[in-house]
């Protein structure tokens, strides 16, 4: 039983960025489904795959490193709002994540999307994570 499955996802992805591995495997839901694909989209991992099996599937991830460099592409992940603390913001106080440079990943009620499109779409929502 996992209290908080968001945080135990980028959790596994920090880790695996720490340990310079090139593919994680998480368990997969929904939610986490969504927050891959912002990730895949805004260009912080290479790709990923929705591996379904009988009970509850799992997603592969294949991470990002800079070509020459080899350093993360994913410097920092952070968890904002927390079970024991929800964090909420109105479209017109989402926080900017290093001055633009990151994204904030805002759970909303037109669904899972970044700070920038929920500013747009003049939505709110709970703060997920900060990924720059």
């Amino acid at each position: 039983m996992n209290i908080d499955p968001v945080a135990d996802y980028l959790t596994r992805i920090r880790n695996a960025v720490l340990a310079t591995h090139r593919v994680v495997e998480i368990p997969a839901s929904n939610l986490k489904k969504e927050i891959t694909k912002i990730l895949f989209d805004q260009g912080y991992i290479l790709s990923y795959k929705f591996i379904d099996n009988d009970h509850q599937g799992i997603i592969k991830i294949a991470l990002k490193y800079e070509k020459f460099t080899n350093d993360p592409v994913i410097k920092r992940i952070q968890r904002v709002s927390k079970p024991g603390l929800r964090k909420y913001a109105s479209s017109s106080e989402i926080p900017r994540v290093l001055n633009g440079l990151g994204i904030s990943i805002i759970s909303t009620s037109k669904g899972v999307m970044t700070g920038k499109q929920a500013q747009k779409e003049h939505v709110g929502g709970e703060v997920l994570c900060y990924v720059y």
